[in-house]
């Protein structure tokens, strides 16, 4: 009995004395502090700096722009390092396109330069107008019109009797990735391709500098390479000296186009379909009311297009940067955005690389007050994401393994700003993070809401898109190795994407004027890492998910009706999934519904939070999708034809075209065999959340 009154008499003190002590701020103390610490004067000076020059990938400009990036991050106390990959980049070193008319019009020698406007910094510096990775080449023919270049753009040509074959494919910018217009040309039998920005999409009454809208003269330029990755080390790291396959096993992947192409501005585009003649074009083919009427052709005029290029083994650099977790310094919460531009890249990406420092310097300010996140959160700057995400892959691909059994999280913010209105996608058990945050963040252009609030009336509810598209540099992430993936921004696409046009005097006259929108990015992008790193249980919810994959099931049913096809194993596997997600979900609020519990048994919670992060790697497969291996989530990947563009279940349903065009036995048991391939990996998520063995 007194040895018990004497321990309890300690007991007693030593809380008297613990409680006295100045106490540990919670987790959302800071997260708090975090959202008050905005900074819209240095976002803009970053911004500024970052622009100043064009800075292609590989070019001295934007290695100093890493070294801005490197030394920002430094600053604020956050030990950072650049990684360095040797890449196959592509560069033009002539380009020439000319429009035959028939006698007596004279020829039209296109100039394929961007309009330099008064006071365009380092006019100089901007690499000429190209497609990286197209072909070098000659290509001559008559001009064929194909709408946006859309695989079923040219069916229609091939129904209506219109021949490309020997032809110049001319197409607008605007439906799909422009690397699958040109290889949907070559497949057509063109000769060459020609992609214009069409004012319709682009252009106004005004333009740019005195209006948001492309000049007359802009171009969009961009890669027209359809994989991942440097293209010369395709599945491994483009470390110096490696391995690399030659130039010809590089076209004999599919994924760089064998005709030659070249980008245009909506000035030389129109020139060209005037010149058209042959049927008139479908009314949704029609450009704006003033261009004129657009024909298909062929011809009369004749396009006599030229490019040579060089590709040329070069060092890019990624900026990594690491605040180390003090209590699982193992699990990463990774914050994601790419440095490279085609020019001046103000939009994109540096509204994103300027919203990543500020980011930095609020958590920076939250450490000074005491804050240490439980996990380690990585800032990382990739270079070279503009010709096919290559350093973003190339760092995946050589920390394969430590990513798949340490990532919780990947956030990727590209264009962070481009104009008005909230705008994310995600994998589905961050949805409900996603709307929490947005409920926390001011609407940058309407103080009295959040939002969350501008974002919900705009859409008719918090509407989350996914992440099936290459577009950016989450690829990797979720579609390579099944990390749960967020990208983030405000604003759509904008008229002066991939043009010189695309500067710091643009984005603070049109794009964002005050830097609020940056700011509230930030806040938001930033907030999502911060509960990531922070909350002892995961806030992923795989009920949405759930739903996400019935819903999707439930579309695809329709597609297979009257076919001696079944998607029962499919259903069978989404209901295992659904039970297993409501039973994480009741463990996690057993586990958040008592501190003790959670303080006690750290082996529970560290269990739990395990099944939630590696249930996003059980939807991906070893073989990965047919046709494109590289590609391994069979639930959210890029669509055949359109790199930009997806569906749920992308291999079933590439599989569900072919077999449309067969129309086999076995074309539709290959169908069916995609159907099993989703329904197991389901099974296996639904194993992995429950975390019990068969």
């Amino acid at each position: 009995m007194l040895i018990a009154a004497a321990a309890a008499g300690l007991i007693t003190i030593a809380t008297s004395i613990f409680l006295t002590l100045p106490q540990p701020q919670p987790p959302s103390f800071f997260h708090s502090l975090f959202l008050s610490q905005s900074d819209n004067d240095s976002i803009s000076h970053h911004l500024h700096t970052l622009t100043r020059r064009p800075h292609i990938a590989g070019s001295d400009a934007n290695s100093a722009a890493a070294a801005y990036v490197l030394s920002t991050l430094t600053s604020y106390s956050i030990p950072s390092h650049t990684t360095p990959y040797f890449t196959s980049l592509a560069y033009p070193l002539h380009r020439s396109l000319t429009l035959t008319l028939p006698p007596p019009l004279p020829p039209i020698e296109f100039s394929l330069r961007q309009e330099i406007y008064a006071g365009d910094p380092y006019a100089g510096e901007v690499t000429p107008t190209f497609h990286a990775y197209a072909k070098s080449g000659a290509a001559a023919g008559p001009a064929v019109y194909a709408n946006y270049g859309r695989a079923e753009d040219f069916a229609a040509l091939a129904a209506a009797g219109v021949n490309l074959s020997g032809a110049v494919a001319v197409a607008r910018y605007g439906k799909i990735y422009r690397g699958d217009i040109v290889m949907n040309a070559a497949a057509a039998g063109a000769a060459g391709a020609v992609v214009f920005t069409d004012r319709k999409d682009y252009g106004g009454e005004r333009w740019f500098p005195e209006e948001w809208w492309m000049p007359p003269s802009g171009v969009q330029v961009g890669s027209v390479y359809t994989g991942a990755g440097d293209p010369t080390t395709p599945g491994w790291p483009s470390t110096e000296g490696c391995e690399r396959v030659t130039e010809e096993e590089v076209e004999e992947s599919g994924e760089v186009p064998l005709i030659p192409s070249l980008p245009v501005s909506w000035a030389d585009g129109d020139a060209i379909m005037r010149s058209m003649g042959g049927p008139v074009a479908d009314e949704d083919w029609q450009g704006r009311k003033d261009a004129g009427v657009y024909r298909v052709g062929p011809g009369p005029g004749v396009l006599n297009l030229d490019y040579q290029g060089k590709q040329v083994i070069t060092k890019i650099e990624n900026v990594i940067g690491i605040i180390q977790g003090s209590e699982e310094p193992d699990r990463y919460v990774i914050l994601g955005n790419h440095r490279d531009a085609w020019t001046f890249g103000a939009a994109d990406p540096n509204s994103g690389t300027a919203c990543m420092l500020e980011v930095a310097r609020r958590m920076w300010k939250l450490q000074k007050k005491g804050w240490k996140p439980r996990r380690t959160i990585l800032f990382c700057n990739w270079d070279a994401e503009e010709y096919g995400l290559i350093g973003s892959v190339e760092w995946v691909e050589e920390n394969r393994q430590m990513l798949e059994s340490r990532a919780v999280a990947y956030l990727n913010v590209d264009v962070a700003v481009s104009g008005p209105g909230f705008d994310t996608s995600a994998t589905p058990q961050l949805d409900e993070l996603l709307v929490q945050s947005a409920k926390q963040v001011m609407d940058p252009d309407n103080s009295s809401q959040t939002i969350y609030d501008s974002w919900t009336s705009s859409t008719g509810g918090a509407k989350v898109g996914r992440l099936g598209g290459a577009g950016s540099d989450y690829s990797a992430f979720v579609q390579h190795i099944g990390v749960p993936s967020a990208d983030i921004g405000i604003g759509g696409g904008y008229p002066v994407y991939h043009s010189r046009y695309d500067d710091f005097v643009w984005m603070s006259k049109f794009g964002d004027p005050m830097f609020r929108r940056h700011a509230a990015v930030a806040s938001i992008w930033g907030l999502v890492a911060l509960r990531l790193a922070d909350d002892v249980i995961l806030p992923f919810n795989y009920i949405s998910y759930a739903h996400e994959l019935q819903v999707s099931a439930e579309e695809l049913k329709g597609q297979v009706l009257h076919r001696s096809l079944t998607i029962v194993p499919m259903i069978k596997s989404i209901n295992e999934f659904k039970k297993a997600a409501i039973q994480i979900n009741d463990e996690k609020k057993a586990l958040e519904g008592s501190w003790t519990t959670m303080w006690k048994d750290g082996q529970k919670v560290r269990e739990v939070n395990d099944r939630l992060m590696m249930a996003e790697r059980a939807f991906t497969d070893r073989e990965g999708l047919k046709g494109g291996s590289w590609y391994k989530h069979l639930i959210y990947a890029p669509a055949k034809h359109n790199g930009y563009g997806s569906t749920s279940f992308p291999g079933i349903y590439e599989e569900i075209e072919k077999a449309k065009r067969v129309n086999s036995s076995e074309s539709w048991r290959a169908v069916q065999h995609e159907i099993w391939r989703v329904a197991r990996v389901i099974k296996q998520a639904a194993l992995c959340l429950r975390g019990d063995l068969t």
